[in-house]
C-alpha cells in the first residue's frame, strides 16, 4: 500500500522541521523516489512502513536522513555566467585591490552542494587573478547534507559532471583523469573546505567573508527563514564585502541589510554600513 495524503504531509512537515526547506504537494512523488532506498536500509518493506517507523521510533538519524535525501543538489561548475563574468571583471579585482596589503581572502559558497560553485570560484581566482595563489584564501562550501559535503571533499567528478559549465581547456589545467573520474588540483582542492551547516539555526563559527554566495537556495525557504538566513550572513560579511543570490532570487525584507547594485547584466549586494 502506498502513501496517504497524510503520511506525504507528515513527510513535508518532517522536512521543514529539520532543514526549512518547503516541499510542494505537487512534488509528493519525489519522496517515492528519493526516500525508498533509505526506507529499504533501515529494514522496511515500503515507503508507508518507513513513515510508521519515523512516527512511532522517531529515530533522529533517519529524520536527517530523510531531510538530506529531500534537499535540491542540482549545480554546475560556472553556473550562471553572467554571474561569473561579474566576478572576473568586476567584484573579485575589487576585493583584491582592496585586500592587497593583507594579502587575505575569505569566501563562503553557502549552499555548496557537491562542490561545483566553490572550485569554480578558486579556478576563476588562479585563472584571472594569479597573484592570489600565494594569498592566504579560504574558500568555504557548506550544505545541510552530509553525502554531499563528503562528495564535494573529494573532489573527484564524473564525465556528466564534467561536461555541465566546465570549459576543456580549463579541465586539462586543472584536473587530473583517473580511470572514469576527473579530480581537481590538490592546491586548489586545498583552497576550499566543506562543512554541514543549517543555514536556518545558529551558524557555527565562521570567519568573516568578504564574499557569500547565496545562491538557488532561498527559493525553498519560507519568508521567515529567509529573514533569519540574511541576518546570519549579513553579521558574517565584511563591512565592504559582497553578496550574490540567484538570478530568480532577491533580498527582499532585507533592504536594512544589504543595499541593491547591478552590474556587468547581474544584481549584487553590499551590506549597510553599521553603526
Amino acid at each position: 500500500m502506498g502513501c496517504t495524503d497524510a503520511d506525504y504531509a507528515y513527510l513535508r512537515e518532517l522536512v521543514l522541521e529539520q532543514s526549512a526547506n518547503l516541499i510542494d504537494p505537487s512534488r509528493n512523488a519525489l519522496f517515492d523516489t528519493k526516500l525508498t532506498p533509505i526506507a529499504k536500509s533501515a529494514g522496511v518493506a515500503s515507503l508507508r512502513d518507513f513513515v510508521n517507523l519515523l512516527k512511532n521510533d522517531q529515530p533522529p538519524h533517519l529524520h536527517r536522513a530523510v531531510a538530506e535525501a529531500m534537499t535540491i543538489n542540482e549545480t554546475s561548475f560556472f553556473r550562471d555566467v553572467k554571474t561569473f563574468n561579474l566576478l572576473r571583471d568586476i567584484l573579485l579585482p575589487q576585493l583584491v585591490e582592496r585586500r592587497r596589503e593583507e594579502r587575505r581572502l575569505r569566501i563562503w559558497s553557502a549552499a555548496s552542494s557537491t562542490g561545483q560553485e566553490a572550485y569554480s570560484l578558486a579556478i576563476l581566482l588562479a585563472e584571472h587573478l594569479p597573484e592570489t595563489t600565494s594569498w592566504d584564501v579560504r574558500i568555504f562550501g557548506s550544505d545541510i547534507s552530509r553525502k554531499v559535503i563528503e562528495y564535494a571533499r573529494a573532489g573527484r567528478y564524473g564525465r556528466l559532471e564534467i561536461n555541465r559549465g566546465l570549459p576543456a581547456r580549463m579541465l586539462l589545467k586543472y584536473f587530473h583523469r583517473d580511470k572514469e573520474e576527473w579530480e581537481i588540483n590538490p592546491r586548489l582542492r586545498a583552497m576550499c573546505e566543506f562543512y554541514p551547516v543549517n543555514l536556518c539555526t545558529p551558524p557555527p563559527s565562521l570567519p568573516t567573508f568578504d564574499l557569500v554566495l547565496l545562491r538557488n537556495v532561498l527559493l525553498y525557504f519560507s519568508q521567515e527563514d529567509r529573514s533569519h538566513v540574511f541576518h546570519t550572513v549579513y553579521q558574517r560579511m565584511a563591512d565592504d564585502g559582497y553578496l550574490l543570490l540567484g538570478n530568480a532570487e532577491q533580498a527582499e525584507g532585507s533592504t536594512d541589510l544589504f543595499e541593491t547594485e547591478f552590474s556587468s547584466e547581474s544584481f549584487f549586494y553590499r551590506p549597510v554600513v553599521r553603526t
